[in-house]
């Protein structure tokens, strides 16, 4: 019989973040402040072309489809572990306006790699992490497929 680990999320670390609107808020956003949510983290580069022609759309196609579901919480993280020169902060109000996604965005350059790439061991961009209810991970891993998860978020979010 196989076991399931379950691991809980570890709070967030990022500093520096934009709210929905593009503003930049004075203190960062924490996961407690999503408590009972069920929570999506989507971690890109601004550079990285995977990010823009599968991660970003997909993400997009997230948000559209449960804007109005107060069940569910999405934050956008660029996940900086390279190209520090070019994935700065001021890119994130570029990225956020392009996908026309009002979703807080947050700034994670870490020291050489971000806080979420060491709290959660993802694996680069673009990267998706689902968190339950419960604080739980459900999912982290490169790709999803946006129709899926949109099925398996309507069963739950009911």
């Amino acid at each position: 019989m196989e076991s399931t680990e379950i691991v809980k999320a570890p709070e967030l670390r990022v500093e520096q973040w934009i709210n929905a609107d593009g503003k930049e808020l004075s203190s960062p956003i924490n996961l407690s402040d999503y408590e009972g949510k069920f929570k999506i983290i989507y971690c890109y580069q601004h550079w990285c072309p995977g990010c823009h022609s599968h991660g970003l759309p997909s993400l997009q196609r997230l948000v559209n489809e449960f804007k109005d579901n107060d069940k569910i919480a999405f934050l956008a993280v660029q996940t900086v572990f390279e190209g520090t020169d070019v994935n700065t902060f001021d890119k994130l109000r570029e990225t956020q306006k392009k996908y026309n996604l009002d979703i807080p965005f947050g700034h994670d350059p870490g020291d050489g790699r971000s806080t979420i790439m060491e709290d959660y061991k993802t694996g680069g961009t673009p990267w998706f992490i689902f968190i339950d209810q419960e604080n739980t991970i459900v999912f982290a891993d490169f790709h999803i497929n946006p129709d899926g998860a949109v099925e398996y978020l309507n069963k739950i979010l009911k």
